[in-house]
């Protein structure tokens, strides 16, 4: 028992780790699965098309039952909706294992995409509700610091499977082990209640979604999320021909990210969640800048920015509306969550027709090869800097609203 749960029965601790193993396996599911696409592509004889639907049911699951989840998190608890996302989880992957056939590719990857969500949609009010204050944003900091982190641990590990010839589907058994573990460590425990009560009810929640402040943050979010998966799709190709190694680029983000997370509490503690995500953006910034016209060596150092750019911007978005907008309750951090998610899928295919643009301008100018590729590719990734560049200028206003409004709060006082 520790004495920043919300109430007395409640294991916070244990239900805090529990959540942790349930994100490694959301980010398991990103690192192997997508891994295995292509082999399953040659295998099955699927189109790029047909392999591209595969891959987008596990973003399609993931926002709707993170809004699902939401609606339903005070009625039915946190606890029932682990339970499904165990179950949702087990069936996919054993449908990943052992399914030969397009149609239940599909399913299988929809219903990891429909764990994952819930996860989301469970784990986040829980761990705002069972800590208060900066212990709060502390803790959900190191929860979102398994994402990254499960995913330099699962393609590290896929890596030595792949070596030892241990070969496609016979590596998704790997995600089961977080699964197992999560659901034992969840087995039995005691939820926390809402902090305030009118997070407790939909009226409430959506009363508190209307304000101004909320639809600010939405905005922040979609374009947080984009600033942060946006150029992860394309940068290993940019790299690629600028003689950087992306494995490298990619284990080096992963790594700082997970890291920059652990210690994201302090980071709030001292500069606010406006602080930090006005600061997060203009770290992404350079990284992105640096990106967009480095190559080689300098490649590694624009990761290092873009990393601790991106690393604090989802679990302290998350963080400023269960502390700053508490009456959004469940539902609150599910919607943030799934607009973050669907924004991503939406600047998909915005981004990739930069890409087009951008090739077919350098092969007017005579560009081939390699050579159209880099310039080409930097040119997109110096499009996206637009994104943080904004989320400068909204974070500076961020901060200064937040400012004016504890003014206001310590005169009335």
């Amino acid at each position: 028992m520790t004495s920043s749960t919300a109430t007395s029965n409640v294991n916070a601790n244990r239900l805090f780790y529990a959540s942790c193993f349930a994100l490694i396996t959301t980010a398991f599911s990103f690192a192997i699965a997508a891994g295995i696409l292509d082999q399953l592509k040659t295998e099955l004889e699927l189109t790029a098309g047909e392999a591209g639907l595969i891959s987008s049911m596990w973003f399609l699951g993931f926002p709707i039952s993170m809004v699902i989840g939401g609606l339903i998190y005070h009625k039915v608890g946190g606890k029932n909706i682990m339970q499904f996302a165990f179950f949702a989880h087990t069936i996919g992957i054993l449908l990943l294992i052992f399914s030969g056939s397009y149609g239940l590719l599909l399913i299988a990857n929809l219903l990891i995409g429909l764990g994952n969500g819930c996860t989301e949609a469970a784990c986040n009010p829980m761990i705002a509700d069972a800590y208060q204050g900066t212990r709060m944003s502390k803790m959900l900091n190191r929860f979102h610091m398994w994402f990254p982190g499960g995913i330099a641990i699962g393609s590290l590990l896929s890596g030595l499977m792949t070596n030892m010839e241990i070969l496609g589907q016979s590596q998704v058994w790997l995600l089961l082990i977080p699964a197992v573990i999560y659901a034992y460590m969840f087995y039995g425990q005691t939820w926390p209640k809402a902090k305030v009560e009118e997070a407790a009810t939909l009226t409430g929640n959506l009363k508190a979604m209307i304000s101004p402040l909320f639809i600010f943050m939405i905005i922040c979010m979609a374009l947080t999320a984009i600033t942060e998966f946006g150029p992860n799709q394309w940068v290993g190709l940019i790299l690629a021909k600028s003689g950087a190694h992306p494995m490298l680029v990619l284990a080096l983000t992963s790594g700082l990210m997970a890291i920059a997370r652990y210690f994201g509490g302090d980071m709030v503690k001292k500069f606010d969640q406006t602080g930090v995500l006005l600061g997060s953006a203009v770290l992404a910034t350079v990284g992105l800048y640096l990106f967009s016209s480095q190559t080689g060596a300098m490649a590694y150092v624009a990761a290092i920015f873009f990393a601790l750019g991106i690393a604090y911007f989802w679990p302290n978005m998350l963080g400023f509306v269960a502390d700053k907008i508490p009456k959004s309750g469940a539902l609150g951090l599910s919607i943030v969550g799934a607009v973050g998610m669907f924004s991503s899928s939406i600047f998909q295919p915005i981004i990739g027709g930069w890409i087009d643009a951008d090739q077919q301008m350098a092969a007017d100018q005579g560009l081939m090869g390699d050579e159209l590729e880099l310039v080409a590719g930097q040119a997109t990734i110096g499009t996206m800097m637009m994104f943080p560049i904004i989320l400068i200028v909204l974070f500076t206003l961020l901060y200064f609203w937040m400012k004016s409004k504890k003014s206001k709060q310590v005169a009335t006082a």
